[in-house]
């Protein structure tokens, strides 16, 4: 009963849907440009043609940036919140990133398997190719997503200089 109660209080929080929607718009960005340009090399998020062995791709910065919030980071506010209510405590600390870490992991093999299932669609997109992942990056997703257990907080930090720096620059006017 916890668990469904868990998860009807998940989906009832904002910063849930803010993550989740935020993410997948930033995770699009990089899709729109593709199919607007009809290619599948981004110039500043791309090495095209180069990887690093089977395993890194070419677009490694692009991968980095978007999954750091999509699907990584927003899984690890999704773990956080479900815990914090399952357990009915604020998570702090180690338990804290251990809850986003099972969050980011779990959102990552949920998008991983559609992924998977999208790739063998082979639905080809204007420049050529799969638009879904291949199996062979999906362990760097997951590397990924458990760096991205930390973009929360990053993203907290940002927040607070930006506001601070707001605050600073409307006193002085």
């Amino acid at each position: 009963m916890r668990l469904l109660e868990s998860l009807r209080l998940l989906l009832k929080t904002p910063r849930f849907w803010v993550w989740q929607s935020v993410g997948v718009i930033i995770y699009g960005i990089p899709v729109a440009i593709r199919f607007i340009t009809g290619n599948v090399s981004i110039p500043i998020l791309n090495w095209p043609g180069y990887w690093i062995g089977q395993i890194i791709p070419g677009n490694f910065l692009e991968k980095l940036l978007v999954n750091s919030f999509f699907p990584g980071g927003a899984g690890g506010v999704t773990g956080e919140i479900f815990f914090n209510n399952y357990k009915r405590e604020v998570s702090k600390g180690k338990k804290k990133y251990a809850a986003r870490l099972v969050g980011a992991w779990t959102q990552t093999l949920a998008w991983s398997a559609f992924q998977y299932a999208g790739y063998y669609l082979f639905i080809m997109g204007p420049y050529g190719s799969n638009i879904f992942e291949h199996v062979i990056v999906f362990p760097i997703n997951f590397a990924l997503a458990s760096l991205s257990i930390f973009t929360p907080d990053i993203v907290g930090f940002v927040k607070i200089k930006l506001t601070n720096l707001h605050k600073k620059l409307k006193s002085n006017n």
